[in-house]
């Protein structure tokens, strides 16, 4: 790995704890909309980034007091949707569909965690559902945008 590419990941790892502990009270919970996770679609450009999101993510769920399954499901789930976003710009599939893997993972790792470890007082599905409304919202609000900025300026970026 480069200095740049670890540069990103750094950066990406510092915005993504950065955004989830500024808006820290929407960014738990049952109804969680965590903008930070608009960052999953970077792998779909660079996959050194996907690394960046889980360590951002460790940082983001360790500063806020997450319980040990969350920090470490949690931010398995982020690198996981990263990996698999990372494949699918690889691939060289549609851009809409670079915030799936993040709304799908975390509906289900998240859910459980919210049922089982903080026992929200909800059922699996229910604490699913609230997730991937949560996911998808942010990764498609947030990150969708953040794809359109990156478009036009990719090959000065990710060379």
């Amino acid at each position: 790995m480069n200095a740049k590419k670890l540069a990103r990941g750094a950066i990406t790892a510092a915005l993504y704890a950065l955004i989830t502990v500024a808006i820290a009270p929407i960014s738990s919970g049952l109804m969680q909309l965590r903008l930070s996770e608009g960052l999953c679609v970077l792998p779909y450009f660079a996959p050194e980034t996907a690394i960046g999101l889980f360590v951002g993510c460790v940082a983001a769920n360790l500063i806020t007091g997450a319980m040990w399954l969350d920090v470490v499901f949690g931010s398995l789930a982020t690198l996981a949707a990263g990996l698999i976003t990372a494949m699918i710009g690889k691939r060289g599939l549609s851009k809409w569909i670079a915030p799936l893997p993040a709304v799908i993972i975390n509906a289900l790792v998240i859910g459980a965690v919210l049922c089982y470890g903080y026992k929200v007082g909800a059922e699996y599905y229910a604490c699913a559902l609230y997730v991937a409304l949560g996911e998808a919202i942010s990764c498609y609000a947030v990150g969708m945008p953040v794809c359109a900025a990156i478009r036009p300026i990719e090959k000065k970026l990710f060379g």
